[in-house]
């Protein structure tokens, strides 16, 4: 490809994808080695470089009066950093913020923000200077320790970095987003970090646990608490890592038997006030019902006690719980990730601690070999000149006659370096000389600073001469630093919600689940309801809508998962203590608002589990018949905010219920016209989630369908009850074994005055029962209280109903004790196997006809 010229000047044609590469290159490099990153041996980008440099041209010592921070601004950018003035007052703001930096750069007056989210004053009303800690950053840096380069224009020079005599980098921490890369490194204290870097002079091979004993984690400016260890550690390993951080609160009595959550310490970058501050999005979740608990928020920080936010309680609250859901919902719990990206010799590398500290000793060995070179050339050039003054002084009377015999200095000048052998430094030096310094008690002066010029230049090549010297100089120096700013860690570190589960917060508790027919659901305490003899009338158990009526009750622990099965055969999870809780009168909450359920999907079954090792397998059932085996573990799967597929369901068919199997079960199936149907699971073998299942009773009949499907073992009991609040307990050992998909055998004999079948359950007698009526009366009643029948008769009544009320469900509540008493309220008990059997509406439609014995195909 050639070159042409055109009116004087080379054009070259080239590419549009190769000049947009090439283009596009040295614009990322230059943000990434230019503005973004910082320098692995001073921690500083750019910008805080040349505000830190600029203050200290300009004479703005710790000890000196504040000046204008557009004045500062200004000398930044005339000479050093020509993008504007808002990023150079950003840093300016950013270095005097106590909140911001773990020790402050920048000593400012003023307005400079707050945590609140409030921002600086313009920097024409706010004034600063460096803190004592920036001279540090800036000590010996005119005695050619470090190198300078031309600036933007060329008309000054400018450091390239800093002499930074304290690990600046890990003390302070840095962030930037660069183009394709990012930093994110977190403060530390400095005792901790200097301890750590003596350390590492004492043993270069130390590796990231013997490091760890000093630097136990980030420590930031605003305090909190650091939740476990492995995050640091893999930070401290790799450079890079997730550390979770949380807000410090504690809890008061307040008086009137009420208590408050008092925090007092917030994550690092974490803003309390303001349009999207913490506050703010505390007011939300109260208004939103999401944390009801709270009653009012109340923030008494101040300049003299520091941070105290009041966040008052109700009455019944537990305050435990409370945090937990703040934690959960807010920034009171945050993650600092860390990615430890830092610019080694211009190239920018992903670092672990030790690289890190490694870079830090080897620029300060850098630095203190380029200070003591430069002051040992200096004390050779000051000594040399006291060699020729002090010939002079020993030939004072020669020297005074030489000069007044010259005609000019300049003659003067070399009859001296010819008559004593002097350099042409030490003759104008000489000739220099006041006659003043002719004094005896002069001379005397000049002869102890030759001695102790020799002294020092004899150090200084010792120094340089041993290595060790150099690392012990470094050690000196950072033990002044620690012994002038150290102080006490901030931040506290301890045991990560792996250690120690999060749930140990939310009290463990039994818990009464209902869902309405119409879609409500909400828990309560199984204290709530108190047990009753058979044939009472209950409690007010639910205040409803007419029409509507408890489909699900069931009791489970606070800290179990639910999986929600609904009709159309999807399953959704969820913590018993994220379901809505609300008092015994109350409906609770729409279902929909709970789970995202679809139009005309509702919750069909539900299981608890802790571990999903409650069972090898989950039996289902439909109402048209179908029942489908597959492993209990296929279903412990991050289940996605829609749910996933538990079972294929056809059309005109619907799910009834789920069960936990152990692989060698009976499966016993109850139909609303008072059928059984036993056989073994073995008779449905197992498949996959995402499949339909078998035929596994014949309920073909009119008007006929799938009510309860349950395990069957003969030494419990099935329990019927019809609509009117008859039923009766069999013994399961009554119910013959058939093949699956048969039509079964009867389980009782039914009237027009006693209704259909409402409800089954497989039962114990030890254990303990709930009837629910459509009306919503509750009934506690222990299964010994309903009376043994044979399978075919009619049964008693267990509830007495209103003309115009019907049962619509029935639930176990706890096991037996183990004395062979009922337990009573306030036991331990186990939620296994508390899920009720559900009643289903019948159906009006014709129901879907299998053959009898054949399997359905696969439909994923």
């Amino acid at each position: 490809m050639g070159t042409d010229v055109i009116g004087g000047g080379n054009v070259e044609p080239r590419a549009l994808e190769d000049e947009m590469r090439t283009a596009y290159l040295d614009y990322a490099m230059s943000v990434i080695v230019g503005r973004a990153l910082p320098d692995v041996r001073d921690g500083l980008k750019p910008v805080h470089r040349r505000v830190l440099y600029a203050m200290q041209e300009a004479g703005l010592q710790p000890n000196r009066p504040y000046s204008k921070s557009a004045r500062i601004v200004g000398d930044v950018m005339g000479k050093y950093h020509p993008h504007g003035d808002a990023s150079i007052y950003d840093t300016l703001v950013r270095m005097t913020q106590d909140f911001s930096m773990r020790y402050i750069l920048a000593d400012g007056q003023g307005n400079f923000g707050s945590i609140d989210d409030d921002p600086a004053a313009a920097m024409r009303y706010t004034e600063a200077r460096l803190s004592r800690m920036a001279t540090e950053m800036l000590r010996d840096i005119d005695e050619d320790t470090v190198n300078f380069a031309p600036n933007y224009d060329g008309r000054n020079q400018e450091p390239t970095v800093l002499p930074s005599r304290f690990p600046n980098l890990l003390v302070n921490g840095s962030s930037g987003i660069a183009v394709g890369m990012a930093t994110n490194i977190p403060p530390h204290n400095l005792t901790e970090v200097i301890g750590a870097v003596k350390a590492f002079i004492d043993d270069p091979e130390i590796d990231t646990a013997g490091l760890m004993k000093y630097i136990h984690g980030p420590d930031f400016p605003t305090g909190g608490i650091i939740l476990g260890r492995q995050g640091i550690r893999d930070a401290y390993e790799t450079g890079r890592g997730r550390v979770r951080v949380r807000a410090k609160a504690h809890i008061e009595d307040i008086g009137r038997g009420k208590e408050a959550i008092i925090v007092t310490e917030l994550p690092f970058m974490v803003k309390k006030g303001g349009p999207n501050g913490l506050l703010v999005k505390m007011s939300e979740l109260v208004e939103d019902k999401k944390i009801p608990e709270i009653t009012e928020i109340q923030d008494y920080t101040d300049g003299r006690s520091g941070m105290r936010v009041v966040i008052e309680l109700k009455r019944d609250a537990i305050p435990k719980v409370v945090l937990n859901k703040l934690y959960k919902h807010t920034a009171m719990q945050t993650t600092f990730g860390v990615n430890t990206v830092a610019l080694v010799d211009g190239v920018p590398r992903t670092l672990p601690l030790q690289a890190l500290i490694k870079n830090y000793v080897d620029h300060q060995r850098d630095v203190i070999v380029r200070r003591t070179k430069y002051r040992l050339r200096e004390a050779e050039a000051r000594a040399h000149v006291l060699e020729g003054l002090l010939i002079a002084i020993g030939n004072i009377d020669e020297v005074i006659a030489l000069i007044r015999a010259s005609r000019d200095t300049e003659e003067a000048r070399n009859g001296l370096m010819e008559r004593f052998d002097l350099s042409r430094i030490q003759a104008q030096a000489i000739v220099d000389l006041r006659l003043g310094r002719l004094t005896a008690l002069e001379a005397d002066k000049i002869k102890a600073e030759y001695d102790d010029l020799t002294e020092q230049i004899a150090e200084f090549r010792a120094i340089l001469g041993s290595e060790q010297r150099v690392l012990d100089i470094i050690k000196e120096e950072l033990d002044e630093i620690d012994e002038r700013f150290g102080d006490e860690r901030r931040t506290q570190i301890t045991h990560s919600e792996d250690e120690i589960d999060i749930e140990d917060l939310i009290a463990d508790q039994q818990m009464v689940i209902t869902i309405t027919k119409s879609g409500y659901i909400k828990s309560l305490p199984l204290a709530t309801y108190r047990q009753q003899q058979r044939g009472g009338r209950g409690v007010t158990g639910m205040d409803m809508k007419d029409g509507d009526y408890i489909e699900h009750l069931f009791v489970t622990s606070s800290h179990d998962y639910l999986l929600f099965f609904s009709n159309r055969g999807k399953v959704y999870r969820s913590k018993v203590y994220d379901l809505p809780e609300a008092s015994r009168t109350a409906k609770g909450r729409a279902l929909v608002n709970v789970l995202p359920l679809r139009e005309g999907e509702r919750i069909q079954s539900v299981l608890a589990t802790r571990a999903y090792d409650e069972g090898k397998y989950l039996v289902f059932a439909t109402r048209n018949g179908v029942v489908k085996k597959t492993e209990f573990q296929a279903y412990n799967t991050p289940i996605k905010a829609d749910g996933i597929i538990a079972i294929n369901i056809r059309d005109d068919d619907e799910l009834v219920a789920v069960r936990r199997t152990s692989g060698d079960d009976d499966i016993l199936m109850v139909s609303r016209k008072g059928q059984a149907v036993r056989f073994h699971e073995e008779g449905a073998r197992a498949m996959g989630r995402d499949t339909s299942g078998v035929r596994g009773m014949d309920v073909s009949g009119k008007d006929d369908a799938v009510l309860a499907m349950d395990v069957a073992r003969d030494d419990q009991e099935l329990l019927v009850v019809t609509e009117n609040g008859y039923g009766k307990r069999t013994s399961i050992s009554e119910y013959r074994k058939t093949n699956r998909g048969a039509k079964g055998v009867g389980t009782i004999k039914l009237t027009e005055a006693k209704g259909a079948l409402a409800g089954a359950l497989v039962v114990r007698e030890h254990q303990e029962l709930v009837f629910i009526s459509v009306g919503g009366m509750v009934q506690r009643t222990g299964v010994r209280g309903i009376s043994r029948y044979g399978r075919l008769s009619q049964g008693v009544r267990v509830m007495n109903m209103k003309d115009d009320d019907r049962v619509s469900a029935v639930a176990l509540i706890v096991e037996s004790g183990a004395n062979g008493d009922a337990v009573d309220e306030g036991d331990e008990v186990s939620a296994d196997g508390a899920t009720p059997l559900d009643a289903i509406e019948p159906a009006d439609e014709e129901l879907h006809d299998l053959d009898d014995g054949t399997e359905e195909t696969d439909e994923s």
